[in-house]
């Protein structure tokens, strides 16, 4: 019987090897996946922190979230928080302790007498309690999975290997960065900053007790909820019992923090304000690395936007574009810039974000026509390149500058270059642009950060002073500071330790002051723009408006000694308004916002001015001639002259007695004369019959070429010749290919029909010697 129990026992035998074996490997299998587990897990991560961004006064703006992806239904979610800690909280990591892990600096990662009364009370049915350390809680909240003994196993592997690894200071400071604290708030820092608006080491017992005790159950134990609030309030209160057992806090601090806990206010968190497109602006730029705190524990962001003024110019914006909406307008943008520093006080990007009218755009940052916005710039290059001086006259005539009129269809002949820009006359500007070359003008747009394009200056014409050149609300004020900053290009300024360039210089001071008293002057604005309207202030201000074509956008830009206002309405579509022009509209708007940002009131006066130009004097000048005025100048205007370039006084006998004995007969340049005649003027017609007669041909321009329009009317396939004889002939012949074309006055233009070639103008005198110099042009 003995013998063949071992023979079967022997037969066996190799079956027991092999299981024992296989349950060898298998184990060793499982140990190993369960060290790698833990091996990859066993780090400390942790989101970046949340930026929290206020106004310049510390109110509260927004706060920029981190993606996480949802562990219930798998959409994307924002969480909030996970400041860093300079140091560990004492108080904070009392109180944290006293429920979570009171064995926290003795165990090595697992509470084994936790673990052993968790398991006891599972058994025995008794009132279960937790037996997760703060080292498995942080391994659970790096890594969030299923509650199964496997994953549970693998938390306290990992937290013994990250307490062993990182030691419990620098694990408890990680517990503190990532714990919930519910509304998407995590750790004891963001938490303090969020529901209490300071910073943790400044947090009452009473307030301590009550953090702590929501990371137990984040939505049941919500702060901002009643009842999640009476349940953290009475969590809190044990707490606080537990500190006062563990000789942490005496009795009257145990008193006073369980009335302050139980007479604790309602929460309240913070809210964002109604200003969504700064937001996402803002947001857009810390997406981008822009956004950068001077703390990395206090990751808060000092915005320069001052709440109070976005909210009266949201206001203003949306009460203004209300009053023009039967005309067609839509939409509205507004930026608030403080001078000298850049920073940006208001960013209206649409009346709402919500508008049916594309609210969603932030139309301070689309590209749109600018209208007449960019003229400044040209007379202010000009002025650089000594192609203008202020005492030049400039020539306001039909057909002046390749046919392109004013929009409000006069001409006003002879004008300073003060007035020419004050009146915002298109044929001067595109002249003088002419003057000072198309891809020159580009270049310095370029400069001035109005556009990137790498578009020939062709592709846009003269055209481009009067908005063919598109550009930004944002694009225009950043270029204006050239002019209100005398001469220096100042980037915007968007929060507080923003890395910013050194201002550059684009223009002399002296220019810069030129361009800003023209606008500012409302006697240079008679009479386009009449007397106290929304062009003038109780203040100094200069202020420049703009009108594309069709009434498509109405702009206007102001600057003050404090602020530089813009504006901008239109539509989304691009569609055309009915006469909603700059100065009916955006002035009205900027000149509501500019007084509402200054606090004047209505009778208020400033009799002070920007400053002049430094090394200039005050003059008058003749409007006519650009003579200094002795006396009896039709017209006269004050201006600005260079003390080492003044201009001669006006030549008395250049004013001589009317027919009538009752006004003065001017001696007008050649190419003003015809609009002087048809204004009533008397023009003195004497020339000196010995006087050599000069002609020149003012239009069309040498070796110009000339696209004909095949769809336009042959009654508008018309060329104008103009040509200015000095001194006055009564009659001059055109020849057009070496035969006589026409016989006319030489103020007069002479229309001729466009014909394809190449061709040849020439102006002569009849009946006496006298040409002018032969024009050449190709007509495609």
């Amino acid at each position: 019987m003995g013998g063949r129990l071992l023979l079967h026992s022997a037969r066996w035998h190799p079956i027991w090897r092999w299981a024992v074996a296989g349950a060898a490997v298998a184990a060793l299998g499982l140990a190993l996946v369960f060290v790698h587990a833990i091996s990859w897990r066993a780090r400390l991560d942790a989101p970046p922190p949340t930026l929290i961004l206020c106004d310049r006064h510390g109110a509260f703006l927004t706060q920029i979230g981190t993606s996480a992806p949802s562990t219930a239904a798998h959409t994307p979610r924002l969480d909030y928080g996970y400041w860093p800690l300079e140091r560990l909280p004492e108080r904070v990591v009392r109180a944290t302790l006293a429920l979570e892990d009171r064995r926290f600096w003795s165990h090595p990662g697992i509470d084994l007498i936790a673990v052993a009364r968790a398991l006891w009370q599972h058994l025995h049915g008794g009132r279960r309690s937790g037996a997760s350390t703060i080292a498995m809680q942080v391994a659970r909240m790096q890594q969030p999975a299923r509650r199964t003994l496997w994953h549970k196993a693998v938390e306290a592997g990992t937290g013994v290997a990250l307490t062993w690894r990182y030691g419990r200071t620098a694990l408890l400071a990680h517990y503190l960065r990532l714990v919930p604290y519910g509304n998407g708030s995590h750790g004891i820092a963001h938490a303090a900053r969020w529901y209490f608006d300071k910073p943790v080491d400044d947090l009452s017992w009473a307030e301590i007790a009550l953090l702590t005790a929501i990371p137990q159950s984040p939505t049941r134990l919500n702060p901002l909820r009643r009842a999640g609030l009476e349940r953290a309030v009475r969590r809190g209160h044990r707490i606080l019992d537990a500190l006062a057992q563990q000789g942490v806090i005496n009795v009257a601090e145990l008193a006073l923090a369980h009335r302050q806990l139980q007479e604790l206010p309602p929460l309240v968190a913070p809210r964002r304000p109604d200003a969504l497109h700064a937001v996402l602006h803002y947001e857009a730029m810390a997406k981008a690395g822009g956004l950068q705190p001077s703390a990395a524990a206090d990751p808060r962001i000092r915005t320069t936007l001052d709440l109070d003024l976005q909210r009266q110019v949201t206001a203003l914006a949306r009460r203004h574009l209300e009053a023009w909406r039967a005309s067609g307008a839509e939409q509205v943008a507004v930026l608030v810039v403080a001078r000298g520093t850049g920073e940006v006080l208001a960013s209206v990007g649409s009346s709402d974000y919500r508008d049916r009218h594309a609210g969603a755009i932030d139309f301070s940052r689309i590209q749109r026509s600018p209208g007449s916005t960019l003229k400044p710039f040209i007379y202010a290059l000009a002025l650089e390149r000594d192609r203008l001086k202020v005492h030049d006259v400039m020539a306001d005539l039909p057909d002046g500058a390749s046919g392109i009129g004013n929009a409000d269809g006069h001409f006003l002949g002879p004008l300073l270059p003060r007035q020419a820009l004050a009146n915002s006359r298109n044929v001067p500007a595109t002249n003088l642009l002419r003057n000072v070359g198309l891809e020159t003008t580009l270049r310095f747009f370029r400069a001035l950060g109005l556009h990137d394009l790498e578009a020939p200056a062709s592709s846009f014409g003269l055209s481009m002073a009067i908005g063919t050149l598109p550009t930004t609300l944002e694009r225009l004020v950043h270029a204006y500071t050239a002019l209100s900053e005398d001469g220096r290009l100042i980037d915007l300024h968007w929060y507080q330790g923003q890395p910013r360039r050194e201002p550059t210089r684009v223009l002399s001071v002296d220019t810069a002051r030129l361009i800003t008293s023209f606008l500012a002057d409302p006697m240079a604005r008679l009479p386009s723009f009449a007397r106290y309207g929304p062009l003038e202030y109780p203040f100094p201000v200069a202020v420049k408006t703009g009108t594309s074509q069709g009434y498509r956008d109405a702009w206007t830009v102001a600057w003050s000694e404090t602020y530089i206002v813009a504006a901008w309405l239109g539509r989304a579509d691009d569609g055309t308004m009915t006469h909603v022009s700059g100065v009916r509209s955006a002035a009205q708007l900027v000149r509501a916002i500019m007084m509402q940002a200054h606090g004047a009131r209505p009778g208020d006066v400033d009799d002070t001015s920007f400053p002049p130009p430094p090394g200039r004097v005050a003059v008058e000048l003749c409007v006519f001639s650009g003579k200094r005025s002795a006396s009896g100048c039709h017209q006269t205007l004050r201006e600005w002259a260079d003390s080492q370039d003044m201009p001669p006084f006006e030549d008395a006998a250049t004013l001589r007695s009317g027919a009538d004995g009752a006004r003065l007969a001017l001696t007008i340049p050649a190419q003003h004369r015809a609009w002087a005649r048809d204004e009533g003027y008397p023009i003195d017609d004497v020339s000196p019959g010995d006087v050599p007669i000069r002609l020149s041909i003012v239009a069309p321009e040498h070796n110009s070429r000339i696209w004909r329009n095949p769809e336009a009317p042959l009654a508008l396939n018309r060329l104008t010749l103009k040509v200015v004889v000095e001194p006055r002939a009564p009659q001059v012949v055109w020849y057009v290919d070496g035969e006589p074309f026409a016989v006319t006055d030489p103020d007069k233009p002479v229309l001729w029909p466009i014909q394809p070639g190449t061709h040849r103008f020439q102006v002569r005198l009849p009946l006496r010697d006298g040409f002018s110099r032969p024009v050449r042009v190709v007509v495609e």
